[in-house]
């Protein structure tokens, strides 16, 4: 393990456990040599720049297009327009009229999405290879035939949108934090200096003709780049593409603005804000280069190894040791012409922040000084290699191949600039980090504290509401200069894997899937327990026990565990779900068997050492305070008590009851550790590209002796389970820019039931962009950023939940309009054959981009487990969907569901609100923030349930 010089040593309480000889890993090069992604590479006359990468393990293709604009090219007076552009590319194009998201969910597009950041624009979707003229269609006929198709309405709206989008991440706690920062460390007429949210009052001032100069100047074939990969070759992509896009003229190319890489603060600065916060967090930031410059990797790797290692330098000196804060972490954000490297820390209640400040001063001056151990270089470069191969197992979305292929053509105009990223970390050494941060973290940076208080007056929130929008505005014809948009060919159906189980000589079962596409090994040990099983008078009993598991074994501290899974690139955690707890294991499988170990020790041989309890629980405590600042915090503990009463699920509240976690004790852990964590209340499942007798041998070794002893617990389910009577329970949440709106209520359902029929029928109302509540709350009235209803499902019960961040001022009317839409969805405007045929398409055809990795396979083999349906259903889904009626799947929610019988949670300022609810029919029961600790006000205990149908 790496030795800390004084005074940064291993804390005695936690260095007490015998060190144990770290298991062999693969080198680093190695690990490498997985990394690669072959690609062809063509320019059309119109200056397009295209990529191709041929990837077979499935029949899809990620289309992702990447335009050279981003925030950092936006003048005085126009912030946000990069960001308000994206919105406005996804609703309709000349001769694609109308939400793009209807054609391309017709098709089954999985990973559709569109960002934006300082330095581009992207939008990409992953198609079924049957969809991909569909695609390119698309994505060529916004980029050269959009104008027409923007109007003063569409403009509206989704300012509107973008301005609701700005208030949900202002109403976050520690939510103003990112415009601080950017304007702290960058001056105010700097390309970095204003986040890619912008200002509402740029978003307001944005004029229809503002917004089509913008397109005109910036989103030409010549600025952007285009990328294929999946199930697709050049020979194949080249005429599509000069069928799609050749005929498109260039344009202007974006000029990327002179930036001084970085600017450079001419002191130390510092800032104090309040905000209603639970603890205290400070911020230290330096502005440095970029991801081209020499100093990237080397950057990382400080970050790494100062903030980013569970066995960091902060974290084992300020949490572990000193126990000065509750949470810390250090990040470079390596963007195209600057960078910044961002130390956090939350400080814990009771300690001085100025304790914290200096010491984090002390640990970085050590570190510039004497530089990081080669065991911590090696072991942050291994992790960075083993998430690059894991990442890159997608094709595409937000982190696959084709994002690694864009990036680089964009930002260092190499496609495979990912290669030398890769080498430059791996070919780090302590001098060369330590001189990369003498370099860049003696400037003068820029320290940011946040304060528990009445939030500041900020000028945000005194902007003006979004405007009215008609409520109908005529659509713009199809120019149809094109022809129609293309259809689809037959798209083939899933091939699932195989799945195949077995077990254990001490009778764990193991269940298993081969994928090969990368060199991984996934697992998890799953148990029979989950929020469920927690202790009904001592709430955060589970969460507390899982977040001691790698807090030292027998044989090693905390610090030892994390280290030694830092060497063999493995990643081991804890979580859980309604029903399960789970322990899971990522590796590559080059290091299985010294992974396994880690892990076996791990979940059998916990120690719950009393010199690390105080410390996990004053973290948990401290998780609880920030809940109880939090919208969702807020709400996820009030509801579940509304929705389940009397049952299990009524637990699920969040990291649990403050009063009983503050008194748990280690024999509580080992208590619930022995009732629940134990092997006949576990099953392991398995993806790997190890074929089944390697793995089961491997576990073999490190689980067959396992043996429960004593009697495990139990769960108990009533036999129904009835909602608390309609009502709404306002929390008050004084400040807030945005209301939370969640509406629950039982359906009579269980997750073991067949809810196909419902889910599909739910598509149309509530479970997809194109939602008839979406559609109403954001695309016409845009009033939130998104809004949605689900069915909740758990292997007792499938609740209905709705949920809809608004803004303020219309929090009345957007809970009224949600009732409405579903009422008048299982009445008067039922699902139409249109809405089904489309929803019956997407769930069919999206299948293959759904199961693409193997974290997706192993989620769908537990979800099997779980709801008791055959290892095969996935297999054979398409089947069914084929087989669902109209009348069946709109029969299913109709007896599912009753808007008569939700019942309301609303988080906002009741000053604001309150009236607005007044008027709605129902009782409105106010409730303080501060009375939310326990789940539940006494005023808002649940009335008598009505029996159940």
């Amino acid at each position: 393990m790496a030795v800390l010089a004084s005074p940064f040593a291993v804390p005695a309480a936690v260095a007490q456990a015998a060190a144990t000889p770290a298991p062999a890993a693969a080198p680093v090069s190695t690990l490498v040599k997985a990394v690669d992604i072959p690609f062809t590479q063509f320019t059309l006359k119109n200056g397009l720049r295209v990529i191709v990468h041929t990837d077979r393990k499935a029949p899809v293709v990620a289309v992702s297009v990447w335009y050279d604009v981003g925030s950092k090219h936006e003048p005085k007076g126009k912030t946000g327009f990069a960001h308000l552009f994206e919105h406005l590319m996804f609703n309709g194009s000349e001769n694609a009229p109308g939400d793009f998201f209807e054609p391309l969910e017709q098709v089954g597009a999985t990973d559709l999405n569109g960002t934006t950041s300082f330095d581009r624009t992207n939008y990409f979707e992953t198609v079924p290879t049957a969809a991909l003229d569909r695609a390119l269609f698309l994505e060529s006929d916004r980029m050269g035939y959009l104008t027409g198709a923007i109007t003063q309405n569409t403009l509206d709206v989704q300012r509107g949108v973008v301005q609701n989008e700005k208030r949900q991440g202002d109403n976050q706690p520690y939510g103003l934090r990112r415009y601080k920062l950017t304007e702290g460390l960058f001056p105010a007429d700097h390309p970095y200096g204003h986040t890619t949210i912008g200002s509402m009052a740029d978003l307001d001032k944005a004029s229809l003709a503002d917004v089509k100069e913008w397109f005109r100047s910036h989103y030409g074939p010549n600025n952007a780049v285009l990328v294929l990969a999946g199930d697709i070759d050049v020979a194949t992509a080249r005429p599509l593409v000069e069928k799609y896009f050749g005929a498109i003229p260039a344009g202007p190319k974006s000029v990327t603005p002179p930036a001084p890489v970085p600017a450079s603060l001419p002191g130390p600065a510092s800032e104090v804000m309040k905000d209603r916060v639970a603890a205290t967090m400070i911020t230290k930031a330096w502005a440095v280069p970029g991801l081209n410059d020499r100093d990237a990797a080397p950057l990382d790797v400080a970050a790494g190894v100062l903030g980013g290692l569970a066995s960091s330098r902060l974290d084992n000196a300020l949490v572990k040791q000193d126990k000065l804060a509750t949470q810390v972490s250090a990040s470079y954000q390596n963007l195209a012409q600057v960078g910044m490297f961002v130390i956090t820390a939350i400080v814990r209640p009771g300690v001085d922040p100025a304790t914290v400040s200096q010491r984090i001063d002390a640990i970085v001056a050590d570190f510039v000084k004497n530089g990081p151990t080669a065991d911590e270089v090696s072991r942050y470069v291994t992790g960075s290699v083993v998430d690059r191969i894991g990442g890159l197992e997608s094709v595409g979305g937000f982190g696959g191949k084709a994002v690694a292929l864009a990036e680089g053509a964009l930002y260092s105009n190499d496609p495979a600039h990912y290669r030398k990223e890769l080498a430059d970390l791996a070919a780090q050494t302590p001098a060369s980090v330590r001189a990369a941060a003498a370099r860049w973290l003696t400037r003068p940076a820029y320290q940011l504290s946040i304060v528990p208080g009445a939030r500041d007056a900020y000028a945000e929130a005194q902007a003006t509401p979004a405007k009215e929008v008609p409520a109908e505005a005529p659509a713009p014809a199809v120019k149809g200069t094109r022809g129609p948009i293309p259809g689809v060919a037959q798209v083939a159906d899933l091939s699932f894997p195989a799945v195949e189980r077995t077990r254990l000589s001490n009778g764990i079962e193991v269940v298993y899937a081969r994928r090969t596409a990368v060199p991984m090994t996934q697992a998890v040990m799953s148990f029979d327990a989950g929020v469920a099983a927690d202790v009904a008078d001592k709430l955060g009993t589970q969460a507390l026990v899982l977040a001691m598991l790698d807090e030292g074994t027998a044989t090693r501290n905390s610090i030892q565990l994390a280290e030694d899974k830092e060497r063999l690139g493995a990643e081991i955690g804890a979580g859980s779900s309604a029903d399960r707890s789970t322990v899971s294991l990522r590796v590559p499988s080059a290091n299985l068997a010294a992974g396994a170990q880690l892990w076996a020790d791990i979940v059998r041989n916990p120690a719950f050492p009393d010199s690390e309890l105080a410390r996990v629980k004053n973290q948990q405590l401290t998780q609880i305070a920030q809940e109880l600042t939090s919208p969702n915090g807020l709400a996820q503990r009030v509801l579940p008590t509304l929705v389940s009463p009397g049952s299990p699920y009524a637990k699920m509240r969040g990291s649990g009851d403050p009063r009983a976690v503050a008194a748990l004790t280690r024999a509580d852990l080992v208590a619930f550790r022995d009732a629940w964590l134990r092997p006949d209340k576990a099953k392991i499942f398995v993806t790997s590209d190890l074929p089944l007798a390697t793995v089961r041998q491997t576990l073999e070794a490190q689980f067959g002796d396992w043996r429960a002893t004593g009697a495990g617990g139990t769960k108990s389910f009533p036999a129904t389970i009835a909602s608390a009577s309609p009502r709404i329970v306002l929390i008050d949440r004084p400040d807030s820019p945005q209301s939370l709106i969640q509406g629950a209520m039982q359906t009579g359902l269980k997750g073991t039931d067949d809810l196909l029929p419902v889910q599909i029928a739910n598509e149309a109302l509530g479970g997809s962009f194109l939602g008839r509540i979406n559609m109403d709350l954001r695309e016409e009235k845009h009033w939130t950023y998104g809004a949605n209803g689900n069915f909740s499902r758990n292997a007792f019960a499938a609740p209905y939940v709705l949920s809809a961040p608004v803004q303020a001022d219309k929090t009345g009317p957007a809970l009224a309009a949600m009732k409405q839409d579903v009422a008048a969805y299982l009445t008067t405007q039922p699902m139409t054959a249109a809405e089904f045929e489309r929803s019956i398409n997407s769930a069919t055809r999206s299948l293959s981009g759904e199961f693409e990795t193997s974290g997706d396979v192993l989620t769908a083999m537990q979800a099997n487990d779980l709801y008791r349906r055959p290892d095969d259903y996935y297999a054979t889904v398409a089947a069914r969907y084929r087989a669902l009626t109209l009348p069946q799947a709109t029969g299913a929610l109709k007896s599912a569901i009753d808007p008569a019988k939700l019942v309301w949670v609303v988080v906002g300022d009741a000053a604001k609100v309150k009236p607005q609810l007044d008027s709605l029919g129902l009782p409105v029961e106010v409730m303080p923030a501060s009375a939310v600790a326990g789940g539940q006000a006494a005023s808002a205990a649940p009335a008598a349930a009505p029996a159940a149908k």
